[in-house]
Formats: C-alpha cells, structure tokens, sequence
C-alpha cells in the first residue's frame, strides 16, 4: 500500500488509538495536573508523526519521529505512575503500557527505514 499522507501509517492510526484510550482510562481522574501532562504526552505521538510527515524531508521526518519516540517513553513512565498510585486499573494500565512499548517499536522500525533512505541518497 503507498502511503500518500499521514493518515496511512499504521504507527499513526495506533497512536491516535492509544491517545484516544490514555483519554477514557483517565476521564474520572481528579488529578488535573497528572491528567494534562499524561494526555498531552500521549497526544505528542501521532501529532508529531503527523507534523513529520508533512514536512516532506526524510531527515526532517526522522526528527519528529524521534520526538514522538521520546512522547512514547514519557508516556509509558506516566502509565507506570498512574498504576502505582492507581489511578488506573492495573490490568489496564499494562494494556496501555503494552500498547505504548508495540508503538515505539513500530517508530523506531520506521526510524530505521527512513535513515536508511537517507543514507541511500
């Protein structure tokens, strides 16, 4: 499949996916502070695949994927807090844990591909 905009990457479609399940498995939580921060880490990943993408460089593409890779672990050390202090459902604080950890890999495969397109020029 060609991937003609930012739309068609799977790594981005699972990202808004985990954005989106980061927002409802903390929608009850009274910790506004904790609730902002962990929501715009999760939002950082696909907006900053996106933002990437657009930019219609290789190597501009790969800085914002390691920037979205670097939201990824933010992300997951806030999942890790949010269990210990339970503010999630440990069962799904490790889902979403598992889904962060399939997400960087996905990045850090796509990371490689592109800087090897680089290299290729």
């Amino acid at each position: 499949m060609e991937v003609k905009s930012f739309e068609d990457l799977d790594v981005w479609k699972e990202s808004m996916q985990l954005t989106v399940s980061v927002y409802e498995a903390l929608q009850s939580c009274k910790d506004f502070g904790f609730r902002d921060q962990i929501q715009r880490s999760a939002v950082s990943v696909p907006s900053n695949i996106a933002e990437g993408f657009e930019r219609r460089s290789h190597k501009e593409f790969v800085q914002f994927l390691f920037v979205a890779k670097g939201s990824a672990a933010e992300l997951k050390t806030q999942l890790y807090l949010a269990i210990k202090v339970r503010y999630v459902d440990a069962a799904v604080g490790q889902q979403l844990v598992d889904q962060t950890t399939k997400i960087a890999s996905m990045l850090y495969r796509l990371i490689a591909y592109r800087q090897k397109l680089i290299e290729n020029k």
